[in-house]
């Protein structure tokens, strides 16, 4: 992750919950009293955010000490000491929710995307995101999904050419929507068209799209729309796939399947933060 976006976003973050002051830990510890907290995994899974714990205790004090027992990406198993901290119990005690809420979303978001690529179980296609994230934690949620094995799809809608249904209504058609684009951008900048037909995607071939998406449609139909594309453009599909029929798009030969559920149905993993008592300095 960009570390002067992430310090950003943990600022605001943390003066949200924080306002003012963290009355209840402030009052009740001075800032000499010096403890030591355990992050614990409390389920199996992947976990993601380490850095989260760092950054976020270097924004209240620079004196917090953070040791990590694993990585981004690594799987853990319940009862798993995962990072360790020390330093002056308030701060320990005003960071923890803030980190624990980012940990367990990336770490539950990571989580399903392994189970996903794991499931699909076809190193040819590759699993990817969508921008079906909780805004403000689209850099975490799509972090999160290449911890896990995923790709990340567009960052955003100034980062690539999507053009959707509505697009080509407005438009007219394919080619006059590719040809409107092609006019104004870059050659950096790659073209995606949805496609929901064999004529969209005959379509979408011949106005020369980048990527071809095929939205809504069965293993058989993306088995069948593969045909009709050119090596050279990149094939993906989404929509209707679940972690239950995944399986099934085994061996379309589509290059991506784009899954929304990863970031906007996530399911947390627990981890807690375990404190022994302090020692006054």
């Amino acid at each position: 992750m960009n570390l002067l976006k992430l310090r950003t976003e943990l600022q605001s973050f943390l003066l949200e919950d924080i306002g003012d002051q963290d009355i209840t830990s402030q009052t009740i510890f001075p800032p000499t009293e010096i403890g030591n907290g355990v992050f614990i995994a409390k389920e199996d899974g992947i976990i993601a955010g380490l850095g989260v714990i760092k950054e976020a205790y270097h924004l209240l004090d620079l004196s917090i000490k953070v040791t990590e027992y694993f990585k981004d990406g690594d799987m853990v198993t319940a009862g798993d000491k995962i990072a360790e901290v020390t330093g002056p119990i308030a701060h320990l005690l005003t960071g923890e929710r803030v980190i624990l809420n980012l940990m367990q979303r990336m770490s539950g978001i990571a989580t399903v995307t392994n189970e996903c690529v794991e499931t699909l179980n076809d190193p040819a296609i590759q699993i990817c995101d969508t921008r079906k994230t909780i805004p403000g934690l689209r850099m975490f949620d799509k972090y999160s999904v290449v911890s896990g094995g995923g790709k990340n799809h567009r960052q955003g809608l100034y980062d690539g050419v999507m053009i959707k249904d509505n697009h080509i209504a407005f438009a007219g058609s394919i080619t006059k929507a590719v040809q409107r684009v092609r006019e104004k951008i870059g050659h950096m900048v790659k073209i995606e068209v949805e496609t929901e037909t064999k004529k969209e995607v005959l379509e979408a071939v011949e106005a020369g799209a980048d990527v071809i998406m095929f939205d809504n449609r069965t293993p058989e139909e993306v088995k069948e729309f593969v045909q009709y594309v050119p090596e050279s453009i990149i094939t993906e599909a989404s929509g209707g796939i679940t972690l239950e029929n995944l399986a099934t798009y085994h061996g379309t030969s589509v290059n991506y399947i784009s899954l929304g559920f990863l970031t906007h149905s996530v399911k947390a993993l627990d981890i807690s933060l375990q404190v022994k008592e302090g020692n006054k300095k």
